[in-house]
């Protein structure tokens, strides 16, 4: 009845999917479908259907359930009761986001033509101050300068979050606008949310002005703006606060990489292992992880390979103490553009490769 006279009720999915033709397609999926059989039959089908897009209604909108839905392809979740109008415009964000593909197109060639989903790479720590906000700062102005579509640069530690003055930035808007107008929140509506950071181009989403906003923002808030951000963005760069919460479980779920960004002191050490036993517990994969040494080459009679064998993880780029870095965060610069020939912008140059590792191919032959 919401739906209006021109949508046409299917008993399954398998009943759909023998229906369907070359005419693109929303699904509005009801509560059951959030059992895992259920959801995995709608999984098959938006893998094989580019031109499908699916809505889940939930009686209960929790983290988990948005996790798991958002994993299987569908693209947005309501809670139920839902109202019509917000029923109607969810409906046409994703028809607005479908394309025409032929039945017999291969998927590969369904995904080229819309465009392939950005990697998203959080930066977590366990330890303040070890470096993560520069990292995820400078990591993002490199891959920005490389790729081929917008980078996201998104500040998730929403109590002190520090990224905006990192980068000299004046905000008009935050993260809180966008969980705000999260009923309408589509993809125009987005960009004109994020500020641009005009030496490198990065995209910012900045964490709120005030720390008392932080209690407004949820997981599933966090994990629906991520996720569209990926929809146009090479990359989303997510920074995080230096703790356990359910924004950063969340973040961390649906993230490609996990950056694990520890210093050169053993109270540091100490927590990165706690850290990464953590994460063990909660099963997140451990091929995600990669570890971040920062300060690398100071003199504390700590050792690279030492650290290594201490937390059972091999380092995968180490960022080498400088002047430079401080230097170029007092100034509200990206160390990466105020000292391009340092040690460190060699480094984030490096971590860089391991997402764009053809940049790096192309580079070395030359």
């Amino acid at each position: 009845m919401q739906l209006g006279q021109g949508a046409t009720p299917f008993p399954s999915i398998n009943d759909l999917a023998s229906r369907l033709g070359s005419i693109p397609v929303v699904v509005v999926l009801g509560p059951s479908f959030g059992a895992s059989p259920e959801l995995a039959a709608v999984e098959q089908l938006l893998a094989a259907r580019r031109d499908v897009g699916a809505i889940m209604v939930t009686s209960e909108l929790t983290t988990d359930m948005l996790q798991r839905a958002l994993r299987a392809g569908v693209k947005d979740v309501l809670a139920a009761p839902v109202e019509t109008t917000q029923l109607a415009e969810a409906v046409a964000r994703v028809a607005a986001g479908l394309v025409m593909v032929a039945p017999n197109t291969p998927v590969s060639a369904a995904i080229e033509a819309d465009g392939e989903l950005g990697r998203v790479i959080t930066v977590f720590s366990t330890k303040g101050g070890a470096g993560k906000s520069v990292v995820a700062t400078n990591l993002a102005v490199v891959l920005a300068g490389r790729a081929s579509r917008p980078v996201a640069l998104v500040d998730a530690d929403l109590q002190f979050g520090d990224i905006a003055v990192m980068l000299k930035l004046s905000p008009q808007h935050t993260v809180v606008d966008a969980v705000g107008a999260l009923d309408k929140l589509d993809l125009p509506l987005l960009q004109s949310l994020l500020i641009e950071h005009q030496p490198s181009g990065v995209k910012v989403l900045p964490a709120p002005l005030e720390p008392a906003f932080a209690d407004q923002i949820g997981a599933p808030d966090m994990v629906r703006i991520v996720e569209m951000l990926r929809q146009f963005c090479s990359f989303v760069i997510i920074d995080t606060p230096a703790y356990f919460n359910d924004v950063v479980l969340g973040l961390i779920e649906v993230s490609d990489d996990v950056l694990l960004v520890a210093g050169m002191d053993i109270p540091n050490i100490k927590n990165v292992k706690i850290g990464l036993q953590t994460l063990r517990l909660l099963n997140t994969p451990m091929e995600k992880l990669r570890l971040v040494l920062n300060r690398a080459n100071s003199k504390v009679k700590l050792d690279v390979g030492e650290v290594e064998r201490t937390l059972g993880i091999k380092a995968e780029a180490l960022i080498p103490s400088d002047v430079v870095v401080p230097q170029a965060v007092n100034k509200g610069e990206p160390v990466v553009l105020s000292a391009p020939k340092s040690g460190v912008t060699q480094s984030m140059n490096q971590l860089a490769d391991l997402f764009l590792p053809q940049t790096a191919d192309k580079r070395r032959r030359r």
